[in-house]
């Protein structure tokens, strides 16, 4: 084979390695600034996809209260829509209201038209339900697209990603879902005060979680895993020194990508 043809295909197998990493890896800025950690261990952000949920999201708002933990609720703009009573909720009990795109379509197959409808519409449906813009933005499924990093800026949203993804989705027992929160507290642990040395840097990164509060595919989604996973550890990460935050509470602050 012509030496020019395997270097040809060696470079169109890089480039597409690297679009594929730019678009679903949480660490990537290929497509935009993207956050993905809190800039302390001792921060920890608890973030909630595909609400407003009738069915799950006020009692999450109620586990969240007994534990005194703020949560980014990234929102479906469909679903505010059905829900502005809920919505207005979340946000009146202390909790930050993110975008998250108005149908929860797969950003993948979207135009730069499509995209930007996608979160104006959003944004538009949070607005008119709890008189507040959304700062941030996290994609559906965690997937990018070229032009979306642009559009973003220029909606005045910033992109979310996350550092655990335990995965609350897929329907498996509370037990299995608690074991894969588990990272959370060996991060903090890691944490505990230590002597530091002359050469030693900035404290380390600390967790984005992502969890869900909905499905997005109907209302009504039983997420009570969820709940349940979170009961166990919400204390335990407290008695751990975890502050819990939202990400406007992250703002102004080093925030590692």
């Amino acid at each position: 084979m012509n030496p020019l043809t395997l270097s040809a295909s060696a470079v169109a197998a890089g480039l597409a390695g690297l679009f594929a990493y730019g678009t679903v890896h949480p660490r990537a800025q290929l497509f935009g600034h993207t956050v993905c950690h809190t800039p302390s261990r001792n921060l920890l952000a608890l973030t909630f996809d595909d609400g407003p949920n009738p069915a799950i999201t006020p009692k999450l708002l109620d586990l969240l209260a007994k534990h005194n933990a703020k949560a980014t609720f990234f929102l479906v703009g469909k679903f505010v829509n059905e829900c502005p009573s809920l919505t207005k909720e979340i946000a009146a009990r202390g909790h930050l209201l993110g975008n998250h795109t108005q149908t929860h379509p797969n950003l993948f197959f979207c135009g730069p038209r499509d995209t930007r409808e996608e979160l104006q519409r959003c944004t538009e449906a949070i607005h008119k339900a709890a008189w507040e813009e959304p700062r941030w933005f996290r994609p559906p499924f965690g997937i990018r697209n070229p032009w979306l990093g642009e559009i973003a800026q220029n909606l005045g949203l910033t992109t979310v990603m996350w550092s655990l993804l335990p995965g609350d989705w897929r329907g498996k027992p509370p037990e299995w879902l608690t074991a894969r929160m588990k990272p959370v507290s060996e991060h903090a642990q890691q944490n505990l005060p230590k002597k530091k040395s002359a050469t030693s840097s900035a404290a380390p990164a600390g967790d984005i979680v992502c969890l869900h509060d909905g499905n997005h595919a109907a209302q009504n989604g039983d997420r009570t895993a969820t709940l349940a996973a979170l009961a166990y550890w919400l204390p335990r990460w407290r008695d751990l020194g975890l502050q819990f935050v939202t990400m406007n509470e992250i703002t102004g602050k080093a925030v590692e990508a």
